[in-house]
């Protein structure tokens, strides 16, 4: 079992993507994303709302917690006492906003398919709600490594 839901717009895909992710940073626990799926322009609103940036964008994460990346307590509400979801009592991460117009044309641009690179878009913000990020190249090295490991399992690869 996953130890991360996905809740929004659910998909097998998105919920084999989220699995493959907690068993390869061996997570435990119960922990919850929201997936969204916005226009491009709703996508553009948000981000010039959010970060201050006029242009829409292929994905957007929205961190719930600050975590450090590959350093992982379990997903429990000992160790997060003031961020599980009520109902279902698990962890929130975060949510995912997904553009599928720019993934569909990055799709294309990059020569793979679109639900290759919407699975991409969303193991992404995962990863950014997961502590990675790539403003410096090592971590970035690091991030893409653990895309295409994580994809590849799942059968995503490009």
């Amino acid at each position: 079992m996953s130890a991360i839901n996905v809740t929004g717009e659910e998909s097998v895909e998105y919920e084999k993507i989220a699995a493959a992710a907690s068993e390869y940073f061996a997570l435990k626990g119960s922990a919850e994303v929201e997936l969204v799926f916005a226009s491009t322009e709703e996508i553009r609103e948000l981000n010039r709302e959010t970060r201050n940036t006029d242009r829409a964008t292929d994905v957007l994460s929205f961190p719930a917690l600050t975590l450090n990346a590959g350093c992982y307590a379990p997903f429990t509400a000992e160790n997060f006492p003031l961020d599980s979801e009520p109902e279902s009592g698990r962890i929130v991460l975060g949510s995912i906003v997904v553009c599928p117009q720019i993934a569909e044309s990055q799709a294309t641009e990059y020569g793979h398919g679109t639900e290759r690179e919407k699975g991409y878009l969303f193991l992404h913000g995962l990863l950014h709600l997961l502590g990675f990020d790539h403003m410096e190249e090592a971590d970035k090295i690091k991030m893409r490594k653990a895309e295409e490991e994580i994809l590849t399992k799942v059968g995503l690869e490009r």
